[in-house]
Parts: C-alpha cells; structure tokens; sequence
C-alpha cells in the first residue's frame, strides 16, 4: 500500500514539473491465458451437424455461356476490294445515239460538252443530315464511247470511309459538271460535312452544278402524286422497276451488314443506286431534248 502512495506522489511531481511521465508497467498475461489473434477464422461446422441443420453448400456453378450466333456467310461485296474495307464495283451500260453535248438551258448552264457530266448519287445512314449522318456509298456515272460508264464505291468498315472520299476526289476534274436529282440541297452538303470531319479538302466548292429536281418540278408539278425520281422515270422514261429495295431501307442494310448480317439486301441497294445514276444521265438527256424542242 505504501509503495502504491510513493509511486502517485513520484507521478504527481513529474506532472507538475512537466518532466516525462513513465510509461505504465507492461500487462503480463499468464501462461495459457493468451488472447486469440483479432482475425482468428471461424471453426468449420462438422459435416454431421451441418446434416442435421439441414446446411448445404452453395455450389459455385459456372455461367452458361450464351448460343453462338449463326453466322451468316452471305458476306460477299460485289466488286474488288481496293483498300481495307473499300469495294469498288465499275459497269459499264451501252447506250445508243450518246450526243456530244448537251444544252443545260434548263438548268441556266448553257451548252455543255457530254463528256463534262458527272452524274452522282450517295447512300447515306439517314435523311436527317447533319454531323451523324454519313454517306456509306457513292455512285457516279459518267459518258464513255459507246455508253454509260457506272463506277460505285462502298464502305464495309468505318475506318474506310476517308478511303472512298479521296477516291470520289480522284473522279473530279476542275471543268465537272456534277448531275443530282436534288443533291445541291442533300448530297454535295453531306459530303461537304464528311470532307471536313476527316480533314480532307472537300473537291465539290466551285464545281458547276446541274440538279434534275428543279426543272422536274417547273414541268410536271402537279401532274402526278410527286415529282420523286422514282415517279418521274416511271411516267416520263417508262422505267419499272423490279425487286428493288426502296431507298428508306438502306440505312438498315448497311447496319446490318456492319453487325454481322447478310450482304443481300446491301447489294440491292447498290442495284438501286446504279439505278439512280442511269435514270439521272437518261433524264438529263430527256430534259435537254424538250428545252430544245420547238413547241
């Protein structure tokens, strides 16, 4: 007891005279009395009274994984494939009676020389416009001795798609006449804007051009239903169709294709636009005859 009281007084006076304090006697703990470690693991259950607790262990089974698609091997792009992921297809359409010129006073141009025309028409994901909107094909026809020359440039992967734009430049000469059917107000603004996305100078500023819609609509408006290139080759050039895709599914086809799917109803839509580009050079012809026309 005394010793207890000499050992506060010797703390009270270290206290008050600001010396260290001793540090406080270590706990011995006796033998076999030692504490378990913190993060001791819990004993096992034995099997026979998890039997009888009715416990059962939680089998660890593997994810099945989900059926493989199907693939389809329909993947086959007409024409040759002339960079990663860019097809080029080139037909050739013979054509009677081809004159050497033409007079585009219906379209305020004057004369001009056949051999200037290039006729062109895209493809594109959507009619919306605008910076999400690409063209995934680029159609062009132009005049050749003895017919229509067809030349089609499609795009099967993303990356490609600089390819084609250097490419469709390539076509173009500083005297071409570019031949739409309402490409002034869709497709040469929408090239334009992929030109610019991909750093590329756009070759189409400055270029003379011919849009068919205008004139179409100045000589048969309100004749039939509409003045779609579809319904003026059909009453005017006597052009039927057959087993063509219309122009509103091809956003699907392409995607399709990207994801996987068959090529079938891609290579109708480059059957629909070759189409286009023959109706587009056979009404320019048909127009410039009827400007020329006497009444």
């Amino acid at each position: 007891m005394s010793a207890t009281l000499e050992r506060l007084r010797a703390l009270r006076r270290q206290a008050g005279t600001g010396a260290p304090m001793p540090p406080p006697p270590r706990e011995t703990s006796r033998p076999g009395t030692e504490a378990p470690p913190p993060h001791s693991t819990r004993p096992e259950v034995p099997e026979h009274i998890r039997r009888l607790l009715g416990l059962r262990e939680r089998a660890r089974l593997p994810r099945p994984a989900p059926p493989p698609r199907p693939l389809d091997r329909d993947r086959r792009l007409p024409g040759l494939e002339v960079e990663e992921g860019l097809h080029y297809l080139e037909q050739f359409t013979p054509w009677d009676d081809v004159p050497p010129g033409v007079d585009a006073g219906f379209g305020k141009l004057g004369e001009l020389r056949t051999s200037q025309l290039l006729h062109f028409d895209t493809e594109t994901t959507g009619l919306a416009g605008g910076t999400g909107t690409r063209a995934f094909m680029i159609g062009a026809a132009d005049w050749q001795p003895g017919g229509l020359r067809l030349r089609q440039l499609t795009i099967a992967t993303m990356a490609a798609e600089p390819a084609m734009l250097r490419r469709f430049a390539d076509w173009l000469a500083p005297d071409t006449v570019l031949v739409s059917y309402n490409g002034k107000c869709y497709d040469a603004p929408l090239l334009n804007t992929r030109y610019r996305l991909a750093r590329l100078p756009s070759p189409l500023p400055g270029l003379a051009h011919l849009d068919l819609l205008h004139p179409s609509r100045r000589r048969w408006k309100g004749r039939w239903e509409n003045c779609r290139l579809g319904t003026i080759e059909r009453q005017v050039l006597g052009v039927v169709r057959e087993d063509d895709l219309p122009g509103s599914e091809a956003p699907r086809a392409w995607l399709d294709y990207l994801r996987g799917g068959s090529a079938r109803d891609l290579r109708r839509v480059g059957e629909h636009n070759a189409q286009d580009l023959r109706s587009l050079a056979a009404l320019c012809l048909h127009l410039a005859i009827l400007d020329t026309a006497p009444p």
